[in-house]
């Protein structure tokens, strides 16, 4: 019996340490993937004491199905390598793109594996795990903690930049910072957010570059990509779960967890739904609208999205959010053999305005609506809206909210004296009349008559041809009694505009004309 118990006690552990990881060795992991559940499930492994590089290498073994790759160590993140078939290396000094370099914990680390398009059955998975006591990547230097840079401009005014990139830590992507950087202000902007997939990894590399690049803004950001739709976490500096639906990941969570840094939550082509050809890249998620503060309307200067995607700010807008209009290259390649859906840095162009060129400014600048978005690239009309009385100090900018019985809105159009280039004012969604831009600069301007309750919104266009080139984030004009009033009065008169209209003064000054010479004639019948 005692000898029967020792064989058993011995198998016992054998069979419990199997699974227990020796340094210098290969772990191998076949298995099925779960039908149903969560769009993730784990491969965990044993890391001992003593490791200092890990490989991981992995398979979706088939050609209709794409599993994403990642991997946690026991205390949490490091890496998220998305839908590559490169392997992950991870090592104290170094690891390959994506992963986060630093000191390796012994303990239970787990593979990530992201059901990303499972349509063939059976659905299985090969995952070939290296543990290493020396390791084979070369340590990188030149990296750097981020910390942010100072201004790299001051003075008030719009900068212009790109809010939606991608460098080489994206692992669909190709370019190094530095090589974004060249071609962004070759085409006149003054910063760009390096928004990689799910990973922050790319913020390392941000102080030699702008170093180099000392008039140039790099600004942190992470696309946010799951399975119903990406965001963007504009400003973000710290990882944020992305795999929705595991214990205690919710799109409401990662929106706390974005504004809680100080960054802010923008939607990225919300209306792009063609399926597997781009997984994911239609925002379906259940996010509560308030904990939006912006929305890309214009993706790589692609036309065909931009109907939908204002539509669907519009209904926001609706709701009275005060959602800023922001625009997004989604470029992988440092503009060169950009296609599909993405265009080069630049195409589109957001203009901020900002008090000076940082991070800080930027965002605070995007946060209040002071956004002008150039739909298809730098070289689009410039549009700077204001009101106020025409010759006095603006009373607002785009952004602001004014209270008055009526207002002047006053749109500054540079750059927009070609061919078939039109203006037009858009009041609550609805497009008011187009006037041709016969002038550079050339001044449109409309008197709103307050509403009742609550605020009506104004926003102006630039068309040229049957293509919308720019778009103005939002005034709010709210009702108040005792406020200014921009309504024309005729002289000498005592007659004062009707406004009947409160979309402008035209058929006001038509009431006030013939209102005034019916009390003319009235004086003369009187007279004789």
């Amino acid at each position: 019996m005692r000898n029967y118990l020792r064989g058993f006690l011995s198998l016992a552990v054998a069979l419990s340490l199997s699974r227990v990881a020796k340094a210098d060795q290969t772990l191998v992991f076949d298995g099925d993937v779960p039908a149903g559940g969560p769009d993730h499930f784990f491969v965990p492994f044993e890391v001992p004491a003593g490791t200092v590089e890990i490989e991981v290498r992995h398979d979706d073994l088939s050609e209709a199905n794409i599993l994403d790759w990642g991997l946690d160590d026991p205390n949490g993140y490091r890496g998220w390598g998305g839908g590559t078939t490169e392997p992950a290396v991870v090592g104290e000094r170094a690891s390959s793109r994506a992963y986060v370099r630093g000191p390796i914990p012994a303990g239970t680390w787990r593979v990530i594996a992201g059901k990303a398009k499972v349509v063939a059955s059976p659905a299985k998975y090969h995952v070939e795990i290296d543990l290493r006591t020396a390791p084979k990547l070369a340590p990188q230097e030149g990296k750097v903690p981020y910390a942010a840079a100072p201004a790299r401009k001051t003075g008030r005014r719009y900068y212009a930049g790109d809010f939606h990139t991608h460098s080489l830590e994206s692992t669909d992507a190709r370019p190094p910072l530095a090589e974004m950087v060249a071609f962004a202000k070759g085409r006149g902007l003054d910063f760009i957010e390096i928004s990689d997939h799910n990973t922050i990894t790319q913020l390392d590399d941000f102080d030699a570059v702008g170093k180099a690049s000392p008039d140039f803004l790099l600004v942190p950001g992470i696309e946010y990509t799951t399975y119903a739709g990406h965001a963007n976490a504009i400003g973000a500096t710290r990882w944020v779960d992305h795999k929705i639906g595991q214990p205690g990941v919710t799109i409401e969570g990662a929106a706390l967890a974005i504004h809680g840094q100080g960054a802010l939550f923008a939607l990225n082509h919300p209306t792009l739904d063609i399926g597997t050809a781009c997984i994911g890249c239609a925002f379906k998620q259940p996010v509560d609208h308030a904990q939006v503060d912006a929305i890309e309307i214009s993706t790589g200067g692609v036309v065909l999205l931009f109907k939908p995607t204002l539509a669907l700010w519009d209904s926001y807008l609706a709701e009275g959010r005060h959602v800023a209009p922001i625009g997004g290259s989604d470029d992988h390649q440092a503009g060169k053999d950009a296609g599909g859906f993405q265009g080069g840095i630049g195409s589109p162009t957001t203009l901020v305005l900002a008090d000076e060129l940082s991070v800080a400014a930027i965002l605070d600048g995007v946060k209040k609506g002071r956004t002008v978005v150039k739909m298809v690239g730098p070289k689009d009309p410039m549009v700077e809206l204001s009101a106020g009385p025409k010759g006095a100090t603006p009373a607002g900018v785009t952004g602001d909210t004014v209270a008055a019985r009526a207002r002047t809105f006053r749109a500054t159009i540079t750059g927009g004296n070609v061919p078939d280039a039109a203006a037009r004012f858009v009041k609550n969604g609805e497009i008011l009349d187009e006037v041709p831009i016969t002038a550079d600069p050339f001044v449109l301007e409309r008197t709103f008559e307050a509403p009742a309750t609550g605020e009506d919104r104004v926003r102006v266009e630039v068309v040229i041809g049957s293509t919308l080139h720019t778009v103005t984030g939002h005034m709010w004009l709210r009702r108040d009694p005792a406020g200014p009033d921009d309504r024309p009065v005729a002289a000498d008169s005592g007659c004062q505009s009707a406004g009947g209209s409160a979309d402008g003064w035209a058929t006001g000054l038509l009431l006030t004309f013939v209102t005034c010479m019916l009390q003319a004639r009235r004086t003369r019948r009187s007279a004789g």
